[in-house]
């Protein structure tokens, strides 16, 4: 027999798992305040890039030190900056650039250190930088273009769509576990929603913000879908290694950062590969 307040928390997660009236207002807030600075200002969508970046590799890293894994933060956190102006000033040659600097300073970094484990944490050190900022640089080449800021919207509704049409569709009706040992929770009728509700949105986007023909936008959804499925995927394996639910309790309802740009930022490359030379040729 369970109170009234377990009953009532039982109903605000539901299926999903979570507290879905906070996900749902934190997820608003967060969703106007970067269509915001995208469209009306757009220096402040690559601020708000570079900060947001810069905590969730604090965050990571925080997660790995749990386990005995020390990032060498200072570096990682200096190539994050150093990466992401670099490409939303300069393009692609900076962003690379910057990646291989910011490897070499995490290894040089990492020799002061005595302890144990340096080939660990130098991986580590890699493994973030790569994955945090070097993924989130090309959201910032895709705003570079004088369509940038629609570029990047497509980024983003195409993953939006393909969480929101996984997760009613996995909700609804998911019977058979597409990776039962990583998230038992996603489903391949979860999958099929996220290409339906993506695939959706993803044509008109293309068709009326690129003047571009249908069937790219069906290109683009299905790339943005499968993207965002490996990243959420990637993010699960990545958080049962390290015995975690979330990679912290940062935003209400959704966990932490890396718990909502683990869809993002590999699809980020992939969206950017379809728009440079599928969509917008």
């Amino acid at each position: 027999m369970t109170d009234g307040t377990t009953s009532g928390r039982s109903r605000r997660h539901g299926r999903a798992g979570r507290d879905l009236r906070a996900a749902t207002l934190v997820g608003l807030g967060l969703g106007a305040v970067v269509l915001s600075t995208l469209f009306l200002l757009e220096p402040a969508f690559a601020g708000l890039v570079v900060v947001v970046m810069v905590v969730a590799v604090w965050e990571l890293a925080t997660a790995l030190g749990a386990r005995s894994i020390q990032v060498p933060v200072v570096p990682v956190v200096l190539g994050t900056v150093l990466m992401l102006a670099g490409a939303y000033l300069g393009g692609g040659s900076p962003l690379v650039v910057g990646l291989g600097l910011t490897v070499a300073a995490v290894a040089a970094w990492r020799l002061g250190d005595p302890r144990p484990g340096y080939l660990r944490d130098v991986s580590a050190g890699i493994f973030t930088t790569v994955y945090v900022p070097f993924l989130a640089g090309f959201a910032l080449l895709m705003v570079r273009p004088d369509d940038g800021a629609w570029r990047v919207f497509a980024l983003l509704v195409v993953v939006v769509a393909s969480d929101t049409g996984g997760l009613l569709a996995g909700v609804l009706a998911g019977r058979h576990p597409m990776a039962p040992s990583v998230s038992p929770k996603k489903s391949w009728e979860g999958f099929a929603g996220s290409v339906l509700l993506g695939v959706g949105v993803a044509v008109p986007v293309a068709m009326f913000a690129f003047d571009a023909p249908w069937w790219t936008g069906v290109v683009l959804g299905v790339t943005g879908v499968v993207g965002a499925t490996l990243g959420d995927l990637g993010e699960s394996l990545i958080k049962r290694d390290l015995g975690l639910k979330d990679m912290s309790q940062l935003l209400p309802g959704h966990g932490g950062l890396m718990d909502r740009l683990d869809s993002l930022l590999p699809t980020a490359p992939l969206v950017w590969l379809v728009l440079e030379y599928v969509v917008t040729v």
